[in-house]
């Protein structure tokens, strides 16, 4: 396998931040991890083998990157108005300096460097979902496991423009219905998961399937079972299941 560490220094976020990529073909893929994770989760917590074989086919190529949550989200007894400001900042870094740079490396090696699709688990999944949500330019696909939809998790009672807009439970159900990111969400594609065993919130994914019924906008919203708790082995088993239905249709699209 084809693996690769890089580190640069970030303008968006005024500090030097790491990346590692795995695989040489294949899909794109921006892994976001948990709360308060780093970009060597991926391969510390056993996810790598979980996307292994799609890796070593040649049909994905994934890019681990560091989160802020410390700063923002996490940051419980900061002041909101700057924590939000602060996880926009990892937003820009995210958009204008991690895609860009994934593009770079998966058309030097013969990758699909079209969409690009975003992937992660419990706060990562809530990252996931609103990079897709919010850039659909951008993500043409994503795999949200065991996310919250609501902003509230990190940010309690307060609301601006900017929590608004890290809230798809919230801003989903405000956007008209001439607006041009329905129909970008309809030729995308976007698996939510959940399971409804001990430390799993089925509540927040049953809220978001709601407005994405609401708006006619596609998905593929799965409950697991009350055994199926919050943890990674449970994540592992959601990746073997859905990612290669998520690579197969990406093909039968083009």
């Amino acid at each position: 396998m084809d693996i690769r560490y890089d580190k640069w220094y970030s303008t968006a976020l005024g500090r030097e931040m790491e990346i590692k990529s795995y695989g040489h073909a294949g899909k794109c893929v921006l892994y976001i991890p948990c709360q308060d994770g780093r970009f060597y989760d991926f391969e510390n917590f056993g996810m790598l083998d979980a996307w292994r074989p799609f890796i070593e086919a040649g049909q994905a190529m994934v890019f681990a990157v560091d989160t802020i949550d410390t700063e923002t989200w996490s940051y419980k007894n900061g002041n909101p108005y700057w924590r939000i400001r602060r996880h926009e900042d990892w937003v820009r870094y995210l958009c204008e300096e991690v895609v860009p740079y994934m593009h770079a490396k998966c058309d030097n090696r013969g990758a699909q460097s079209d969409g690009v699709m975003v992937f992660g688990a419990s706060l990562g999944a809530t990252h996931a979902a609103n990079l897709y949500f919010r850039f659909p330019d951008l993500f043409d696909t994503v795999l949200a496991l065991s996310g919250l939809y609501d902003a509230a998790y990190g940010f309690d009672g307060y609301m601006d423009e900017k929590v608004y807009l890290n809230s798809p439970i919230n801003y989903i159900p405000n956007m008209a219905p001439d607006h041009p990111y329905l129909e970008k969400y309809r030729r995308n594609r976007a698996v939510f998961c959940v399971g409804q065993g001990p430390w799993e919130i089925p509540e927040s994914t049953r809220a978001l399937e709601r407005a994405l019924r609401d708006k006619g906008i596609p998905a593929m919203v799965d409950y697991w079972g009350h055994d199926v708790q919050h943890d990674w082995c449970w994540w592992f088993k959601q990746v073997e299941y859905f990612v290669p239905q998520l690579l197969e249709k990406k093909e039968e699209s083009t």
